[in-house]
């Protein structure tokens, strides 16, 4: 028990937490040495690292600010010639509409004089033909009459302007009855 007494006695006269004066004061000096060393020699240059960082951040923030005006000015350029564009395209749209319109009506009153010119010329070969036939009949059918009657008769009838007359003249009648008729 005299041992434990001896170990309490020894350790109430040093504390751990209080360190010996001694080491205090060396510590002490070590510690400004140190910070003196790192305040004239590193401090500087982390600062002049930081500073250059700032002003690298601050450089491209204004960049950034910079690309981004241009992008916004490029952006409104081709916001500005997309909606020209469109009313070009409109334009050009309506006015290719107007001209086929116009190029349609033309070829439809082309179309429409070329029929006009097609069916009057049908009606004059129709005509045409109409009065060939009326004069071949004629000549066909004063033959034939000519020929019955002078079968009949038992003599030739051949003096050509007298048969010319009086066929013309029966078949003008016989037209002139199918016209009352009608």
């Amino acid at each position: 028990m005299s041992q434990l007494l001896i170990l309490a006695a020894e350790g109430e006269a040093e504390n751990p937490l209080i360190p010996p004066i001694p080491e205090l004061v060396i510590g002490l000096l070590a510690f400004v040495i140190v910070f003196g060393f790192l305040a004239k020699k590193l401090l500087p240059n982390i600062n002049k690292v930081l500073e250059e960082r700032r002003e690298a951040i601050e450089g491209g923030i204004e960049k950034a600010e910079a690309a981004q005006t241009e992008a916004q000015s490029v952006l409104e350029q081709y916001k500005a010639q997309l909606a020209e564009a469109r009313h070009e395209a409109a334009r050009l749209r309506q006015e290719a509409q107007e001209q086929g319109a116009a190029l349609i009506a033309e070829m439809r009153a082309e179309g429409q004089r070329q029929r006009e010119e097609i069916v009057a010329a049908g009606h004059a070969q129709i005509e045409a033909d109409r009065k060939a036939a009326a004069s071949a009949l004629r000549q066909d059918v004063g033959k034939l009459a000519t020929d019955l009657a002078g079968k009949l008769v038992g003599e030739s009838l051949e003096d050509h302007a007298r048969q010319s007359r009086v066929i013309d003249r029966f078949l003008d009648d016989l037209e002139e009855k199918a016209e009352a008729t009608r």
